[in-house]
């Protein structure tokens, strides 16, 4: 595979909560996974403001030593119109903060870089982001609109045209048939071009009361909502990266440590292990219980040897429920 002829930067969220010692582990795995990345890492740090109650600002002066000596950028930005009312907004109005015209792949922080993120194929001109999702919205109601009606009405009300969204080889119905992504990676050419437009989407999905959407909840799903829209409109889709990349050989979005010495590979591991060991981040990194115990002191191992990497229960609640009962379920 030929490496990706252009420079970009990647974004992730740093805040003064577990984010921070996700991006600290984040810029571990990049430095050590991907050695021929040669853009910027840019963790976005949202500051205090009207719409926090605390400062969400990183404090922790070892945390940003660590993440300034793996080569991370702190980028302070404002947050206008989410805030703590909806923190995963943090991801879309940092965005605006980023170098302009730069192209840029953003990733959710609880994510792990495992291969050579230089070697994939990016087309920054056509969008994407993770398939690696479930299907969690829309959730129709027994009066109201279906599937189709309700994701027509938000192609309509932003003048997008519908029908070329959708996947033919899936039935209609079936919410695989409509564009829907997990917003853990994204990206595009220029982050202010897509995010103004992420930013105007969600906010109107939010705010304008589109009556096809009655009954829906909106939190946590908002970003998800709106990111389809926006890559649709500017020409992206499902088919944007090859297959078994980002989610799979290249990067893991990991979600939460038990599940990750659950369900992922033995390589996802053994770069955790291994990243995780040099004492300069690990003295950082014992700050937070969950990587303490479970990643430090190796008791993930014991969540491990509960599971069958080839044969994992058909429900994430089953997996969660075993391993609390184990009391091993550290978040």
């Amino acid at each position: 595979m030929q490496a990706s002829p252009t420079t970009f930067n990647i974004l992730i969220i740093g805040q003064n909560n577990r984010l921070q010692y996700e991006a600290l582990l984040f810029a571990a795995s990049l430095r050590h996974s991907s050695p021929g990345f040669t853009g910027r890492l840019i963790v976005g740090v949202p500051q205090k403001g009207p719409l926090w109650s605390q400062d969400p600002s990183i404090q922790d002066e070892d945390v940003l030593q660590a993440l300034r000596q793996l080569g991370a950028e702190i980028l302070p930005f404002e947050s206008q119109i989410f805030g703590a009312s909806y923190p995963h907004g943090n991801k879309i109005e940092a965005l605006l903060a980023m170098p302009k015209g730069e192209p840029f792949v953003f990733f959710d922080t609880d994510t792990l870089i495992t291969g050579e993120i230089a070697d994939v194929p990016f087309d920054f001109n056509r969008p994407g982001a993770s398939l690696r999702v479930e299907g969690t919205w829309p959730k129709p109601t027994l009066y109201g609109p279906g599937y189709d009606g309700i994701w027509r009405a938000l192609y309509d009300r932003f003048g997008l045209d519908f029908e070329s969204s959708l996947d033919s080889r899936q039935p209609p119905g079936y919410w695989r048939h409509y564009l829907y992504f997990n917003a853990g990676y994204f990206f595009y050419k220029c982050p202010h071009q897509f995010g103004r437009r992420y930013l105007d989407y969600a906010r109107t999905i939010r705010d304008e009361g589109i009556p096809e959407l009655t009954g829906q909840v909106l939190d946590p799903w908002l970003d998800q909502v709106a990111l389809p829209l926006v890559i649709h409109s500017f020409g992206g889709g499902r088919d944007a990266l090859p297959k078994g990349l980002l989610d799979g050989s290249v990067s893991c979005h990991y979600h939460l440590f038990p599940m990750l010495y659950a369900r992922e590979s033995d390589h996802v591991v053994e770069v955790l292990e291994t990243v995780v060991a040099p004492n300069k981040i690990k003295k950082v990194l014992k700050g937070y219980d969950p990587m303490k115990k479970l990643v430090i002191q190796r008791k993930g191992a014991k969540i491990r040897a509960m599971f069958d990497r080839n044969n994992l229960p058909a429900r994430e609640q089953v997996i969660r429920k075993t391993i609390k009962a184990k009391g091993l379920w550290l978040r």
